[in-house]
């Protein structure tokens, strides 16, 4: 099974051209993250937890399997001893988040390249927390119902020798415990990016570079905190399929923004019980979110201002021109394009 990994998508990006001491602090911070506050490997009676073992075991599989290597680093050791005076070869297999842990802090040597040798570290920690948000979307989606059922049974007469308290407050604190551990993870591996000095940020289940701190901080950190609801997956997905062309010169990242702000609008539509399957483009979806029929969703002056877009913009990058010259963005009308999108889908969501 194929895995999206941080070097392949940066692969034709060079980022970093030496690994020293800033570099070497982080892969040991992100080792501590995941081996001690998203998954604990041993449980209280220090045994290994078979369950987080089977984690570990996967997040090394995909990502060997990506580097194209059998072991991140050896699982079986063997060493010669003495025992009662005799020579005795001691083996055995190294639990798995040491193995990772080995690779992950291997010293960087000078024939080695500075730039993979930095990105594959990072793309553990990519697959480490993508597989921890995944955890998480999966038990909020359950939520709903393991809530009903403790509803259900708060309703029934109590056993002697249940606790006290009702079981809803239970399920309840545990799910908000739980999504708020995890929000603090990631800022704390944002912040330690930053003290790193490594431009990115880590949200919704990749990594991604950030280019201005004051626009990560109004424009693109809310707007992926919006949008990590299961909802607008769709959305994140464009939008991240944006950012990435645009970090490493692919083709055409205003189109994705561009689909990512059309698939916000359709969905809003949708919530709303506004769509009637007669829509034909975004016009369509624009006149439902303008009508004063639907409570003037959005005004006309800020209908006008996203048909432009469409009209403008994506319709030249949505089309095939022909025997004319293929349509091109400059960097700086790309960067315009992407935020342009960002904040228009902020601005809608904020307006459910």
């Amino acid at each position: 099974m194929l895995t999206d990994v941080f070097f392949r998508r940066y692969a034709n990006r060079p980022m970093f051209e030496s690994v020293g001491q800033k570099e070497s602090a982080l892969f040991v911070q992100a080792y501590r993250i995941v081996n001690e506050q998203l998954w604990k490997y041993y449980g209280y009676d220090k045994k290994v937890d078979e369950s987080v073992k089977a984690i570990w075991t996967g997040l090394h599989d995909r990502l060997s399997m990506e580097i194209g290597v059998k072991e991140l680093s050896p699982r079986f050791y063997s060493y010669q001893t003495e025992w009662m005076g005799k020579p005795y070869t001691n083996s055995g297999w190294n639990d798995m988040n040491f193995v990772v842990e080995q690779w992950l802090n291997f010293k960087f040597a000078d024939n080695l390249d500075p730039d993979m040798f930095v990105k594959r570290r990072l793309s553990f920690v990519e697959l480490a927390f993508r597989t921890r948000e995944e955890q998480v979307a999966q038990a909020n989606a359950e939520f709903p119902q393991r809530l009903a059922e403790a509803e259900m049974q708060d309703k029934m007469p109590r056993r002697a020798m249940t606790l006290p308290g009702r079981r809803a407050e239970g399920v309840r604190a545990m799910n908000e415990s739980m999504n708020r551990m995890f929000a603090a993870n990631v800022a704390e591996l944002n912040e330690r990016f930053k003290q790193a000095g490594m431009p990115l940020h880590y949200h919704n289940g990749f990594l991604q570079i950030t280019q201005d701190e004051q626009i990560q901080v109004q424009v693109e950190q809310p707007f992926w905190l919006l949008v990590s609801d299961a909802q607008w997956k769709n959305v994140s997905i464009d939008m991240a399929e944006a950012v990435d062309r645009r970090d490493t010169a692919g083709r055409d990242p205003s189109f994705y923004a561009a689909k990512a702000l059309e698939s916000t609008i359709k969905i809003i539509c949708d919530i709303k019980k506004w769509t009637t399957s007669n829509e034909k483009g975004v016009s369509d979806f624009l006149n439902h979110l303008e009508s004063k029929v639907n409570g003037a969703f959005i005004e006309g002056w800020e209908r006008q201002s996203i048909q432009r877009f469409y009209s403008d913009v994506r319709n030249d990058l949505g089309h095939g021109p022909g025997s004319k010259d293929m349509p091109n963005l400059t960097p700086q009308q790309i960067d315009q394009t992407i935020e342009f999108c960002m904040s228009w889908v902020k601005s809608l969501i904020k307006r459910l």
